[in-house]
């Protein structure tokens, strides 16, 4: 929850920076979001095998989400054969090195 000051009083306090910083904690710009299918087993249409990998493939991208990771389907692919044991910390190093998700 958010306390908001009266819009006038607060320009007078920080004149040049209020108006960005009231922009930039809007819910729209704080978070992207990605297609999650519970049902379907599915994140961004990259099907996944069960709903536990799935959900730790989901855990995963929305923590490197918060630090600005923009996902793509490639790289859901990339951190769930990373999360299901198909491929090896080095490989997935490798990958990001490599900017394989892009």
């Amino acid at each position: 929850m958010f306390t908001i000051l009266k819009t006038d009083r607060l320009k007078r306090k920080f004149p040049t920076n209020f108006c960005k910083f009231v922009y930039d904690l809007k819910p729209e710009n704080m978070f992207d979001t990605i297609d999650i299918d519970r049902t379907k087993l599915t994140i961004m249409g990259v099907k996944f095998s069960d709903l536990k990998t799935l959900e730790s493939t989901a855990n995963a991208l929305g923590s490197n989400m918060f630090e600005g990771f923009k996902p793509t389907p490639k790289g859901i692919e990339i951190i769930r054969d990373y999360v299901m044991g198909k491929i090896s910390l080095n490989e997935f190093v490798k990958f990001a090195k490599e900017k394989a998700y892009v």
